[in-house]
């Protein structure tokens, strides 16, 4: 392949096509944006085959490598930017003078909810998601701030997120 052989690159496709595009879906978790990763990994190691050094690994890990790289830029492009809370505050001002009365009541009855929610987790799973969610900071940038681990503002903003739910699942199920 890296002496320019279609033959050979056609080959190392269908011998490498579902181990890529299984690598990219486990990172974007979307299987046409999978697939399109796939193809653009691809294009890279026919590209780079020369620089492929068979001591440092197999052709498959380099090929995987290329990949997982690949899908981490494709997140970290779609990653939606933290807003700021006044431009918040105006949209969600915007959107509460366009909609009908009903709709502002049954809003300011969910943001009660969520507020409600929020005031029933622990003080650091709090933090965590509040910086996570409504400020749009990464787990690692959480961890950064409250001075631990990234695994504990990984799990942190996760155990939040299901308190949350199951909080608010429940009070659905209760009318409130």
């Amino acid at each position: 392949m890296a002496a320019g052989d279609r033959g050979a690159a056609a080959g190392f496709v269908r011998r490498h096509a579902s181990a890529v595009t299984g690598a990219a879906f486990q990172v974007v978790r979307d299987r046409a944006m999978a697939e399109d990763i796939a193809q653009e990994a691809f294009l890279k190691a026919w590209r780079g085959a020369a620089t492929y050094d068979a001591r440092r690994g197999s052709a498959r890990s380099w090929l995987l490598s290329i990949t997982r790289n690949a899908a981490i830029d494709v997140i970290r492009v779609r990653r939606a930017a933290p807003l700021n809370p006044n431009d918040l505050a105006e949209l969600l001002a915007t959107n509460t003078d366009l909609a009908a009365p009903d709709d502002r009541l049954i809003e300011q009855a969910e943001a009660v909810e969520v507020r409600r929610a929020l005031g029933r987790l622990p003080e650091d799973q709090r933090r965590a998601i509040l910086m996570a969610a409504v400020a749009g900071l990464s787990a690692a940038r959480v961890g950064e701030i409250e001075g631990i681990p990234l695994g504990t503002a990984k799990t942190r903003i996760r155990s939040a997120l299901i308190r949350m739910r199951d909080t608010l699942e429940v009070e659905a199920r209760r009318g409130l």
